[in-house]
This record gives C-alpha cells, structure tokens and sequence, in this order.
C-alpha cells in the first residue's frame, strides 16, 4: 500500500470518530448472523437426515434448531438494519459539520478554487459516499469475510477436496479484481465530476434565471444543462458496461462452482458417500463461500467511489485555517492605522494597494473615495483581517493598548457591507446574527434607527419573513434591513461599504444622520467607502485612493 493509500485509511479512521463504537457493535452483529446462518444450514441438513432416516436425532430437536436460526437471524438483521441507518446519518452529520466548520474558518482568499455548487455536491454526495462505505459497506465486507473463512472451514471438515476446488477460484478473483479496481476508479472520478458540473450549471443558472430570462436565453441554458446531463449519462454507461462484463465473467465461474458442486453431489448419492442432507449442506456452503466472492465485486465499486470522494473532501481541506480563538476585545475610543501597506494577489501583476498610510483616529468619521479597482474593499478587508498586508503593518489601538489586527481583533469591528446579503428566515432571524442576545426593544430601536420603520408597520413585525436572497422586499428595504443588523454588534470600529447605494436621497440623509449621530454618542469611530458625495458631509476626513493600474499607462 502507498503513502497516499495509508493517508486516506488514516483520514477515513478520523473520520468515523465518535461512532466507532457503534460502527464495531454493527460489526458484531453482522458476524452473529454468519454463525445463525451456519446453524441452519446445519439444521436443515439435520431435518433432512432425519426425514430420510439418515440420522437418528429427534425431529423436534432438528426443527426446533432450524426455527431458532431464523428467527434469531431475523431479529440480528432487524437489529443490524436499525443500527446501520442510525450509524450512516450520524457520521455523515459529523463529516459534514467537520468539512462545513473547516470552510467556515479558511483564510479568505479572494480567489475561491471551487464554484459553490461544486463545494456543495461535495458536502453532500461525497460525504454521503465515505459514510456509507464507513458505516454500512465496510462492516459487510468484515462480515463477508468472516463468512468465507467459515463456510470454507465447515465444508473443509465435510468435504476437502470439493472446498479445495471451490477455494481454486480466489487466484483469478484477484487478478481481475486489481484490474477492476484501477479501471472503475477513473470511471467513478468522471462521474462524480459530471455531477458537481451539473450542480454547479443548476445553481448558478437558477441564482441568476431573471439576467437570463431578460438575455433570452432560457432555451439556451436548458440545453447546455441537458448536454451536460447527457455527457454524465455516457460515463455512466461507460461505467455499466464495463462492470456488467466483469460481472458476466466473475458469475460465469460462480455458476460453474454451483455445477461442480450439484454434479459431485449427484454422483455422491448414487454411490452412497453422501446423503440428501449432505448435497443440500455443500449447496448451501457453496453458496456461502462464493456469495461473498459476488459480495465483494459490488463492495469494491463503493470503496473506489469513496477513495474518489475522500480525495474531494481532502482537496476542501487543504487550505489554512485561520486562529480566530481568544478574541482581543478593545475598550474605549478605537483606531486604525496602516503604515507603508501594500497588497497584491497572489495571482496579480500589479498591486492592489501600495504603499498605503493613514491613521484613522479614535471617533473620527472619514469618507474613502476611489474608482473602480483602486483598493477601497482590499482596505476594509485588511481592517476585517479578511486578508493581510503583503508589505507594511496595520493595527488596531486605543490609549492603553496597541494590537496588530488579526482574526482576533475582528471583534471591535462592526462591518455593513454593500448590498443585500440576507439570510432566508425572517427579520428577527436576520437581526440575531447581529447579536444574538438582543431584546424585541433592542432590534425595533435598531430599524428605527435604520430607517425601517416598515417591518414594525407590518402585522408579523418581527417575523416579518424573508424570502432566499431578501425575497419579498425591495432592494431598498434589504439594504436597510442589513444595516440594522450590523448596527445591533457591538464595537468601536464601523466599517460602511457603499451602505446606501439601493436608497433614494432622502432616506439616505436620514439613515446616514442617524448612524453619525449613534456614533457620536457612542465614541465610535466610522469609515464610508462611497461614490456619494453627499456623505462627504458627515465626515471631518477624506481619504483618495488612486487606481495603481490607470496611474502607471
């Protein structure tokens, strides 16, 4: 096994932490079943001997074994589906919010790897594979094996030489099963990418089905969707075809197994070496030695599909976690500075920002002008420590204490950012993200204060629902709705992106009034990143920022 093969059976034993317990219980209950399906064929083959005078052991003795067997058998299977099903939604839970907790903490990047309908087929169809495989397939393939290894003993002890010839069969299923592990491993990959292509194509296209609509190409859409579909369908039969032909070749030796084993037996009877009971025991405990052979060709299509999948989640994991713990939270009058900053992608030629120096002063209100690409946004991230300088220093201060900014600071900041970014639910949901111990007093005083007076004029008030994407209201009322909610966190920094851009100029005097005077009151210090120049009167500084790539052509 190679160093990545042993990476990904240390990340699946990870992953199963937690139910472990349950996942070695289900084993157990697989393995007793082996033992309650041995018992019958030894107890059907008891009832046989003794119908036919084969055996001098009392029939109730014979039939009440048999019964036994299968009720007990019945009551382990009940048992072991219950524990299965529970088992599989209880590591998926855990794979999920494990990968989805691990996403929620990556350092913001600018530049995301994956479409979001990709990331979410692979929250959901491939953590779904791995734990089915951990929870359900996994114990059947320990099951499986234990019951090869037994029947192989019980029919050696009854007939050698037949469990020798059965057991001749194993040299060939591996051959054809390395093969067949490396070929359905490329195949499985196609399809699962085929299936985040799809979901990234609906997803996007139903985000968006309005532009679409108004470009007319609806018609258009469908179509690359259905090509799209058709494409996973081809690889799909590729697949089917060649796991089809496998199968026809693996049952062909199976079905011959059977017709040795019924020919032996056949000539046994005539020649008196066997019983009835007897052939129907070799029957059965061929059966039982070859069925887990057919087990494992549809056991290995699952573990390659979860190795596939493994590799999808891993490929989430891979970036860096950002050290958000032991938050740094500031008192008083609050201030930013930025010495000698400079910012570029990593990706990037130019820089975003270079050079950059400004101190924002405890409770001073400034207003950052710029065009288009000049690095206002890169700015606010750095301050949200969203991203970090590539040269320079910012840091946060008050009077007591000077702290260079980093996931820990983000505490003393209170960030509205531009345009509607609601969640489904209703208000009272929206604005509890802000803070989440706010009072109905609290949360009515904030919308009055951003000038959403029309959710208390509702009859839901604060239930008032909202809709995916602030379904349901204008992008005025949203926008509104969104500031509300940031002002309800508390902090001495107040960040306010394009904050106004949805409103007419009346509401905006007004919300703009009130968040300076708030501030006011509260010591804050505030930073507009606009293109209003009303605002400019609200401010006691401006700050230009000159667009890098327009000043060097």
């Amino acid at each position: 096994m190679n160093k990545i093969s042993i990476d990904k059976v240390r990340w699946l034993f990870s992953a199963t932490k937690g139910v472990r317990k349950k996942a070695v219980f289900n084993v157990l209950l697989g393995t007793t079943r082996v033992g309650l399906d041995l018992a019958f064929i030894w107890s059907s083959k008891a009832c046989i001997d003794v119908a036919t005078g084969k055996s001098t052991l009392p029939p109730s003795w014979a039939i009440g074994a048999l019964i036994t067997s299968v009720v007990l058998s019945l009551m382990v299977g009940f048992g072991s589906n219950w524990v299965g099903a529970i088992l599989g939604t209880q590591s998926q839970n855990v794979m999920q919010l494990k990968t989805f907790t691990r996403l929620m903490h990556n350092i913001w990047t600018g530049r995301d790897s994956m479409h979001s309908g990709d990331t979410m087929n692979r929250l959901l169809l491939d953590s779904q594979t791995i734990t089915s495989v951990m929870t359900d397939t996994l114990p059947s393939l320990i099951c499986t094996l234990i019951r090869l290894v037994c029947a192989f003993v019980f029919l050696f002890n009854m007939q050698p030489k037949l469990a020798v010839l059965m057991l001749c069969i194993v040299p060939f299923f591996l051959l054809l099963s390395t093969f067949y592990i490396k070929k359905m491993r490329l195949l499985s990959k196609d399809i699962r990418e085929a299936d985040s292509r799809i979901q990234v194509a609906l997803q996007e296209n139903l985000q968006n089905k309005t532009v679409i609509k108004v470009l007319g190409q609806t018609d258009n859409i469908i179509n690359a969707v259905f090509e799209f579909q058709n494409q996973r369908l081809d690889k799909v039969r590729n697949r089917t075809r060649f796991s089809s032909v496998t199968a026809l070749i693996t049952n062909t030796g199976f079905a011959a197994g059977y017709l040795v084993t019924f020919i032996w037996g056949v000539y046994g009877i005539m020649d008196g070496s066997l019983t009835y009971g007897m052939m129907m025991a070799f029957v059965q405990l061929v059966g039982q030695i070859q069925g887990p052979f057919r087990s494992i060709t549809y056991i290995i299509p699952r573990f390659v599909g979860a190795m596939v999948s493994v590799d999808r989640i891993r490929e989430m994991e891979e970036t860096p976690v950002e050290d958000d713990k032991n938050e740094v939270a500031m008192e008083g009058s609050l201030g930013v500075r930025f010495d000698d900053v400079s910012f570029t992608y990593d990706d990037g030629e130019l820089p975003v920002l270079e050079h950059f120096s400004h101190d924002f002063r405890p409770g001073s209100f400034t207003a950052i002008l710029g065009g288009t690409g000049s690095g206002k946004t890169t700015l606010l991230r750095i301050a949200l420590a969203l991203t970090r300088p590539t040269s320079g220093r910012a840091v946060m201060y008050n009077c007591h204490q000077e702290e260079e900014i980093s996931a820990q600071t983000r505490c003393n900041i209170i960030y509205v950012p531009q345009g509607n970014s609601l969640l489904s639910g209703t208000v009272r949901d929206n604005l509890l993200l802000g803070n989440p111990d706010a009072t109905d007093e609290e949360m009515r005083d904030i919308l009055r204060v951003a000038c959403a007076e029309f959710v208390l004029q509702n009859p839901q008030d604060l239930d008032l629902g909202i809709g995916e994407g602030g379904l349901g209201l204008s992008e005025g009322q949203a926008q509104r709705i969104c500031i509300a909610r940031s002002l309800l966190r508390k902090g001495g920094i107040l960040l306010l992106d394009e904050v106004t851009s949805a409103l007419d100029m009346e509401t905006e005097h007004q919300i703009i009034t009130n968040i300076t005077h708030r501030a006011s009151k509260l010591g804050q210090t505030v930073i507009f990143v606009t293109h209003r120049r009303k605002v400019l009167e609200y401010c006691d500084n401006v700050v230009r920022i000159e667009n890098i790539s327009e000043t060097r052509q």
